[in-house]
């Protein structure tokens, strides 16, 4: 048996998402742990309602982020996140915006300046599957210079298994 975790992050499918500044949150918290001079500076919009987000957004600070927003598809409600992390992060200054998703990532000269986001009107479908549904005439432009994209991690098998006798069984 091999667990190895969900160590690598996901992206959204939108436009601007290969700009400078734009990077998963997984992959962010991994440079900040491996080298402690590395910083962040600006503001940091962080999307994302889980844990990890919150942990992102919390490191961001510490890690000098002048402005840091968080933006959720959830409502506080709905939010995955503890109750207490919230409150924590809310203690650092950090300001969570519920109930927008992303639309696009916008830059110049290939370096991310802001994210536009449209009002989420509903994250689950009626069968409670995963199914956002968006007014997209709700919509707001958000200055970023960086963006910490916190929706999900998946695994990265490289070649873990390279050398070794052991299978993967898809099963």
């Amino acid at each position: 048996y091999l667990a190895i975790g969900a160590q690598k992050g996901r992206k959204i499918g939108i436009e601007g998402e290969d700009l400078e500044g734009v990077v998963s949150g997984i992959e962010f918290l991994s440079r900040i742990n491996q080298d402690e001079n590395e910083t962040i500076s600006g503001k940091v919009v962080v999307v994302g309602g889980g844990n990890v987000a919150i942990d992102v957004a919390r490191v961001a600070v510490r890690a000098g982020g002048e402005k840091v927003n968080m933006y959720s598809l959830e409502s506080r409600a709905e939010m995955p996140a503890l109750e207490e992390e919230i409150h924590v992060a809310e203690s650092e200054d950090i300001t969570i915006n519920n109930s927008w998703g992303p639309k696009r990532i916008i830059g110049e000269k290939g370096k991310v300046t802001g994210i536009e986001f449209m009002r989420c009107i509903s994250v689950f479908d009626e069968e409670g599957s995963f199914n956002p549904k968006y007014d997209q005439e709700d919509t707001m432009i958000v200055e970023a210079d960086h963006v910490l994209l916190s929706v999900g991690q998946s695994i990265d098998w490289s070649n873990i298994l390279e050398g070794s006798d052991a299978v993967l069984n898809p099963n």
